[in-house]
């Protein structure tokens, strides 16, 4: 069964991108966080819904066998996603999130992702409209809103996308739903306050971790940082 995040510490998680590591000592990577992650970001990008080529399911697969007890966080950046869920799910992907834009049958394919054993998510880039998703968040355990255009890592924080988490937010306290809130994209010290006090539950960081002389120090200053969000009050 797929692992879920939770928030029962009152606290926001945190989830660092593997595009940001080193891909040849990936592992190395992952092993100087200590386990302070609350879950591990996997970008999947196929060339054609965004320029760049990243990884697939061997990835996933390795990251399962190695870290049986990581939660794996699954972004998947292609187009037709549903071509590739059963390969993702078989291969330990926690949670699969596919992009709004990206499927002619969303509502079928969430449904086909919780079939396969597996949390499913939607994504919206900073020029989807938030109302493309209202209809489908009963059928997701994930929100995830880019701060940045998707397909390229070290990009600058869009602060316009933080209208959608506070919507987003308020749609879920009205419609008693539980989907967790995770943004992408350009964040660090500066800005992860602000996404947390908007409504952000789960931040992904790729460059402000892997990039730093000491990655796990990073992650932990983030998490510092982050709950600064919390103590100026959550949307």
């Amino acid at each position: 069964m797929a692992r879920p995040l939770s928030l029962d510490r009152g606290r926001p998680l945190l989830a660092p991108s593997l595009l940001a590591a080193d891909p040849l000592a990936m592992a190395r990577s992952i092993d100087g966080l200590s386990g302070e992650a609350d879950c591990l970001h996997v970008d999947v990008m196929d060339g054609r819904y965004v320029p760049n080529i990243s990884y697939g399911p061997s990835l996933v697969r390795a990251l399962r066998k190695r870290y049986p007890d990581e939660i794996l966080d699954v972004h998947l950046m292609v187009e037709e996603p549903e071509r590739h869920v059963d390969d993702f799910a078989e291969a330990g992907a926690d949670y699969l999130t596919v992009h709004v834009e990206a499927t002619s049958h969303l509502h079928r394919l969430l449904t086909c992702v919780r079939d396969l054993g597996c949390h499913p998510g939607v994504t919206l880039n900073p020029g989807t409209p938030i109302e493309s998703v209202r209809p489908i968040l009963h059928l997701v355990d994930l929100v995830l809103v880019m701060s940045v255009n998707p397909g390229f890592g070290g990009q600058s924080f869009l602060p316009e996308v933080l209208s959608k988490t506070r919507t987003l937010c308020q749609w879920r306290a009205a419609d008693g739903l539980s989907f967790l809130v995770e943004m992408d994209g350009g964040l660090g010290l500066k800005n992860v306050a602000e996404a947390v006090s908007d409504g952000c539950d789960v931040l992904v960081a790729g460059s402000s971790v892997f990039g730093a002389a000491d990655p796990l120090a990073a992650l932990r200053q983030l998490r510092v940082a982050a709950l600064g969000g919390v103590l100026h009050g959550r949307a």
